[in-house]
């Protein structure tokens, strides 16, 4: 069936991870995004190792399947009006250029406004405009930094030294914001007819990702506990060692210590030790997470999965990242699709999680060389008719 967003055209001068990430969801859904790129191309394309030659790096892949790519040199008057034409038929036009480098262009959005009125204009920023921080470079490793994330490791291993978390967060959960800015903007506009401009700051998108749980105690004021969210920051909180691995074990509710170390066969734990009740389990939980990582080792993590499945305790064993494209379940849901690229020959495509009850697949289409689908684009184009100007007699 036809995608839920087929119909929806979006002008995509994004590049690198955040905006690619938010048009790829917006893509799956059937959107028409056509990825404006300088004659260059993404630099994303050319990032990982190895570099592909043709410019079709892993991450590249990952985050612009669905997409046609169009190479327009923004620098000349011609190329600048193809852009222009592409800015009329759009519903959305999204891009991660500063604001006063793209109205240099002659694209900032009171310029587009007059161009189209309805136009929906998504500003994918570092920082939020109006603060000290606004106009400044943004990449993922400075947002860690700014928001705090960076400490997070250093307080639950104690030794306070910052360390980044080992994946571009910031930029995804900043694409997470921007899909989602982009369709409520595109809800607003069908209910008025109105276009706007939005701004999508990585900086706050990913403070509010993070503060929901780590702003803690200073939520209120004045402050009734430290900031940190104790359950994450506890230092014994970790996978725990088996016979031939690790396994993560979740004893979540108040009555489920018990079972845990039932299961593990220390069922007189909690009353030799004097934790027998939910409260003492809460405040003790770190001398719990202690034993169950002592008893852990004598057994095999497939026979813990076992015993812990089996007594519905939250569990999962530890997997390399080597190991996901064999994991049993996304094998059966189909998660990985192996496909063949036209130029890249085979390769693994993550389908979209979430599934939609209407029946629609989304959109599997391999993503696009640089300017592969230049010439289909400016084919398409048609000068569109300006809108006349009333005259001194018009009533």
């Amino acid at each position: 069936m036809a995608g839920m967003l087929t119909g929806v055209r979006i002008i995509d001068m994004t590049s690198v991870v955040f905006g690619p990430y938010a048009t790829q969801m917006l893509a799956g859904l059937g959107a028409d995004v056509i990825k404006v790129e300088a004659p260059q191309g993404d630099q994303f394309r050319y990032s990982g190792k190895p570099a592909g030659s043709r410019g079709m790096s892993p991450g590249f892949m990952a985050l612009n399947s669905g997409k046609r790519s169009i190479v327009l040199d923004l620098k000349t008057e011609a190329d600048r009006a193809v852009m222009g034409e592409l800015i009329r038929t759009a519903d959305i036009f999204i891009h991660n250029v500063r604001l006063k480098a793209i109205e240099a262009l002659g694209f900032a959005p009171d310029q587009l406004k007059a161009l189209n009125p309805e136009l929906i204009y998504i500003h994918c920023t570092g920082f939020g405009s109006g603060g000290p921080y606004d106009g400044l470079q943004a990449y993922d490793d400075v947002i860690q930094a700014a928001s705090g994330a960076t400490t997070l490791a250093g307080r639950v291993d104690g030794s306070g030294t910052p360390r980044y978390i080992p994946s571009l967060i910031a930029d995804k959960v900043a694409g997470l914001y921007g899909a989602q800015a982009a369709l409520a903007a595109y809800v607003h506009k069908l209910r008025t007819g109105e276009g706007q401009f939005v701004e999508v700051p990585m900086f706050e998108a990913f403070t509010h990702f993070m503060m929901a749980e780590h702003l803690g105690g200073l939520t209120f004021d004045p402050p009734n506990a430290p900031e940190g969210y104790f359950r994450q920051l506890d230092p014994d909180r970790q996978p725990f060692p088996t016979l031939d691995g690790h396994i993560s074990i979740v004893p979540y509710t108040a009555d489920s210590w018990p079972t845990v170390l039932k299961v593990a066969e220390d069922a007189d734990f909690l009353r030799q030790s004097g934790i027998d009740t939910p409260k003492q389990q809460l405040l003790q939980q770190h001398l719990l997470y202690r034993r169950l990582a002592e008893l852990t080792p004598r057994r095999t993590t497939a026979d813990w999965v076992e015993r812990f499945t089996r007594a519905r305790i939250p569990c999962m064993p530890v997997r390399d990242l080597a190991d996901i494209l064999e994991d049993p379940h996304l094998k059966e849901t189909g998660f990985f699709e192996r496909r063949n690229h036209p130029t890249e020959g085979a390769w693994y495509q993550m389908s979209p999680p979430v599934r939609y009850g209407c029946g629609f697949r989304p959109s599997q289409i391999s993503p696009p060389l640089t300017g592969e689908h230049s010439g289909e684009i400016r084919d398409s184009l048609t000068l569109l008719p300006e809108k006349p100007t009333p005259s001194e007699d018009t009533p």
